[in-house]
């Protein structure tokens, strides 16, 4: 068995995929992440996350 990676999607992105990507990775639809990320972004410290997680993860390869 492979070990799960989380990854950026490439397929399912609005902006850079981060949300996307937390939804393949834990196996939940992506709007709930991103209706959870927006409420947590109007704190302004969700921007600041939301774009470090762009940074950091990695754009899935396999797709």
């Amino acid at each position: 068995m492979e070990p799960r990676r989380l990854y950026r999607s490439v397929k399912d992105r609005m902006l850079l995929g981060v949300c996307g990507g937390l939804g393949e990775y834990f196996n939940i639809d992506p709007t709930i992440i991103r209706v959870v990320w927006a409420v947590f972004g109007c704190t302004g410290a969700g921007i600041v996350a939301y774009i470090a997680a762009g940074i950091i993860m990695p754009q899935n390869p396999g797709m």
